[in-house]
């Protein structure tokens, strides 16, 4: 396999963000080190442009039933248009050939449904943007559909939720291929403060400091990101961290300037006025998927926070969405 040949498959009504993200993204290695770098070709059916959801037209570099492997990463981006490239079995047709000659395969926002409908995800854990969650699960019950990461990587087969998880996952890439300080500088060059981790919730935005780069913080933080509604006590993630609680508070407030306690219900909150300014879930299930004991203990954190009641943020978040 070449490892650093990319092939990104697009189509009409793809979104052009998710191309540019990952493309973009796994570019700027070349630009750090000229010695680094990757091959990138946006592969179509037939070799023809593509339009845009935006409109925007894209040329291609490549016809898409004319490539052949060997292939580092093969990309299968999302749009609108998701729906009929799921539905041309010429397109999937060569996907899953592709695929067969690839060291690794992903799909970027609702891609997932390409990937799907070539077969690539049967009996595989599964992401995609969580608007479409649901319909994917629907449409293809042998794939194991989880909407709450940004991304998920079973064996060789990666999905991300889509948009800017598509950075977070070519990141990723980058960090495996050329290295954890590589991965660092990209970031940097592209002005995202934090290389999230793939478990963390396609709803945890967090508006904080980013975990410093200290081994066991940031080990505590990306497990806060991922497990809200589990037991995340200091001294729970003391043990986690194998430290003291003690030496877990010292290393929080050295590096984020607050205690783990602090840092727990600044996610919690957080992620609890994403999900009230984006879905209807009940306040009570929110809080539970948050880790509130309650829908009360809710109520007083966000009150304490954000100095309104969790029903009058989302009143708001409607109003001026």
């Amino acid at each position: 396999m070449d490892p650093h040949r990319v092939v990104v498959v697009g189509y009409d009504d793809a979104e052009l963000l998710d191309i540019a993200c990952v493309t973009t993204t796994l570019d700027a290695v070349r630009h750090i080190d000229p010695a680094c770098r990757y091959d990138l070709v946006l592969a179509t059916p037939g070799g023809a442009p593509v339009t845009c959801s935006s409109g925007l037209v894209l040329n291609a570099q490549a016809v898409l039933e004319r490539v052949r492997g060997p292939i580092g990463t093969l990309v299968v981006s999302g749009g609108l248009g998701h729906g009929g490239a799921a539905a041309d079995e010429r397109l999937t047709g060569h996907v899953r050939r592709l695929a067969r000659e690839s060291e690794r395969v992903a799909s970027l926002c609702t891609g997932a449904s390409v990937l799907a409908a070539a077969g690539l995800l049967d009996g595989r854990r599964a992401t995609t943007h969580w608007r479409f969650a649901d319909e994917l699960a629907a449409r293809y019950p042998q794939v194991e559909v989880d909407p709450r990461p940004i991304w998920v990587q079973d064996g060789n087969v990666y999905t991300a939720a889509g948009v800017t998880s598509a950075l977070d996952l070519a990141l990723s890439f980058i960090e495996a291929d050329f290295g954890s300080d590589m991965a660092r500088w990209v970031s940097r060059a592209m002005v995202t403060y934090l290389h999230r981790p793939g478990n963390q919730a396609q709803m945890s935005v967090f508006t904080a400091a980013p975990p410093a780069d200290h081994d066991v913080v940031r080990k505590v933080a990306d497990h806060v990101a991922a497990a809200l509604d589990g037991d995340l006590s200091t001294e729970a993630l003391a043990r986690l961290a194998r430290v003291s609680p003690r030496h877990l508070t010292r290393l929080f407030r050295a590096h984020l300037r607050q205690t783990p306690g602090r840092y727990v219900r600044k996610a919690r909150v957080t992620s609890a006025a994403q999900l009230l300014s984006t879905t209807d879930l009940p306040v009570a299930r929110i809080a539970a998927r948050c880790g509130f004991a309650s829908a009360e203990a809710l109520r007083q954190a966000f009150a304490k926070e954000y100095g309104i009641a969790p029903s009058q943020y989302r009143t708001v978040a409607a109003n001026t969405g």
